[in-house]
């Protein structure tokens, strides 16, 4: 796992983005990239754009990440 997937992470702030010292993000260890479905919170099911590889931990704000194959 490398920081540079953490990008647009609501975490990437504690990898080394913040006036605190902070360095690296403590989920970034146990990170996996893994395929998910970026979901806007507003979004109506069907669920049909295509999955993209993210760490394990991605978080971002005003969307969730579901399994690649769910549609609903």
């Amino acid at each position: 796992m490398d920081k540079k997937h953490c990008r647009g992470c609501r975490d990437n702030f504690y990898n080394g983005n913040n006036p605190l010292g902070v360095k690296e993000c403590w989920m970034l260890e146990d990170a996996k990239l893994i395929m998910r479905k970026e979901v806007d919170i507003n979004q109506r099911p069907p669920w049909d754009q295509k999955a993209k590889r993210v760490p394990s931990c991605y978080s971002k704000a005003g969307s969730i990440f579901v399994a690649p194959d769910r549609t609903k």
